[in-house]
């Protein structure tokens, strides 16, 4: 094979071949962070990752905690690399139980909730500034 279609192999370390550490560092700061803080009345939840069936568990939570503390919940969706249908889901439901409100969302997810209707359910505002205050 020539050496322009060779791939590179993974550095591996020899336990097991789990990924050197930099490597699992760089994975992990992929993995999904909720932030949760109260913000002029609203509770907001900053979402950052991507988020499938598989991950969604603990935004889920904290957007169901969320609900329970103040009728005004926001979405800081700034930092979602990638969602799927679970995330919409995830949001309508949360919608239905109180005030839900995103906040910009990537073009992705923009995009992912006009085609599929969301975005005429969902409020979805600028800055978290703008939707706690509305």
């Amino acid at each position: 094979m020539p050496s322009d279609e060779a791939v590179m192999p993974t550095p591996m370390n020899n336990a097991g071949g789990k990924p050197l550490p930099e490597q699992a560092a760089e994975q992990a700061s992929q993995e999904p962070a909720v932030r949760q803080y109260e913000w002029h009345g609203a509770w907001v939840v900053a979402a950052h990752g991507a988020y499938d069936m598989h991950s969604i568990k603990p935004l889920a939570d904290a957007l169901v905690t969320a609900a329970r503390k103040l009728p005004k919940v926001v979405l800081d969706a700034s930092g979602v690399t990638f969602a799927d249908s679970t995330f919409l889901n995830l949001l309508i439901l949360t919608h239905q139980a109180g005030t839900l409100r995103v906040v910009a969302p990537s073009p992705q997810l923009q995009r992912l909730c006009e085609i599929t209707g969301v975005d005429s359910i969902l409020e979805i505002r600028d800055t978290v500034d703008d939707a706690a205050a509305s």
